[in-house]
């Protein structure tokens, strides 16, 4: 029988968070970010889960976009990494795909293809991708002189620093959104990731864009996902497949990183660093058993990991050790970890099954 390493993906708290996220949009209406394969909760599955709930999706790229009709789901699609070549801006008018337009080399394609409803991008600080501000007329001339203007649905740009309420970049950022998009009121806007829908005040225009926070993490410094009203959607679990007692001076795993200081009740746990879980979560990342909290020991390995047992006697072999899900907040982990919960959850491997309830 297959390994009981698994990921529980629980569709209704997908929902329950975004329609948090509909109600913290107040006017605006909310884009249901599905991208890096619904944030390693699988795109389809949760791309179906939203159906009645979304009236548009966003994506990174052409791919995901299409995996989304694959699952039989008939609404726009935003591609918020816009395309790589001339012939996708074909493909994206034959399937309503509305790719961000971001660089003059993507404004050159539109004069000899088959033009979708496209967004422009706006850089107004992140400095990735985008138009500058100053650029928009001229960048506007050139689409109405090409006579694609029409198809234009709107401006889109990306904050740096809304995970943290105590910055003033995203004030700044807005405000440079707004200046540099006033001359075209009749288009849409769209500024809001995750963290923007938490911000006291802060205008998200006609849509927002909720992405980590319909997987219940969190987009917000020092702050869990649970402590924002977001519910987990995803449960790591594994295997309990040892116990032992470490005696005082043992050490455990690779390294050596970790001696007892004392006799220890300790186990292992079928799940590594190959299935998606972090290498740099150490000794004292939390973990849970029958619903009581643990800790990890020593360095995690590629298929095991070490669990500190003392606050869990009754534990045995078969037992589930949660990861993390409803006990532990993938944002501990990750705080833990040196990371962030996005990572933890895109990076999932494949041969962690996703069971859907």
């Amino acid at each position: 029988m297959p390994r009981p390493t698994l990921a529980r993906v629980d569709l209704e708290a997908i929902r329950h968070n975004y329609r948090l996220a509909c109600s913290l949009a107040g006017d605006a209406d909310a884009m249901a970010v599905v991208k890096a394969d619904g944030y390693g909760h699988g795109i389809q599955a949760v791309a179906r889960a939203l159906g009645s709930e979304t009236r548009r999706y966003a994506v990174a790229c052409i791919e995901e976009a299409d995996a989304i009709r694959k699952a039989g789901l008939s609404q726009p699609v935003v591609l918020l990494q816009g395309v790589h070549e001339q012939n996708d801006l074909s493909h994206c008018a034959r399937r309503n795909f509305e790719p961000v337009l971001h660089s003059p080399v993507q404004l050159d394609w539109l004069v000899s293809a088959n033009v979708p409803e496209f967004w422009l991008k706006v850089n107004t600080g992140m400095n990735r991708l985008g138009f500058r501000p100053e650029d928009l007329p001229g960048v506007m001339a050139r689409l109405e002189a090409a006579g694609c203007s029409g198809q234009l649905l709107g401006f889109v740009t990306h904050f740096a620093c809304a995970d943290d309420p105590g910055s003033d970049m995203t004030a700044l950022q807005t405000r440079c959104f707004e200046q540099a998009t006033a001359a075209w009121p009749s288009l849409m806007r769209s500024v809001g990731n995750s963290a923007a829908h938490f911000l006291p005040g802060q205008p998200l225009f006609q849509w927002s864009r909720p992405g980590i926070m319909l997987y219940g993490g969190s987009p917000a410094n020092g702050k869990t996902g649970p402590q924002l009203g977001l519910k987990p959607a995803m449960t790591l679990e594994a295997p309990l497949i040892a116990t032992r007692t470490v005696r005082a001076g043992e050490s455990v795993g690779y390294g050596a990183s970790w001696t007892a200081p004392r006799d220890t009740l300790m186990g292992m746990v079928a799940i590594g660093y190959g299935d998606g879980y972090p290498r740099h979560a150490g000794t004292g990342t939390p973990a849970a058993i029958n619903g009581q909290r643990i800790r990890l020991l020593g360095r995690v390995s590629m298929d095991m990991l070490a669990v500190d047992l003392s606050g869990a006697p009754q534990a045995r072999e078969g037992d589930r050790v949660e990861l993390w899900g409803n006990t532990v907040s993938v944002d501990e982990v990750a705080s833990c970890a040196g990371t962030i919960g996005y990572e933890l959850l895109t990076g999932v491997t494949a041969r962690v099954p996703r069971i859907y309830q």
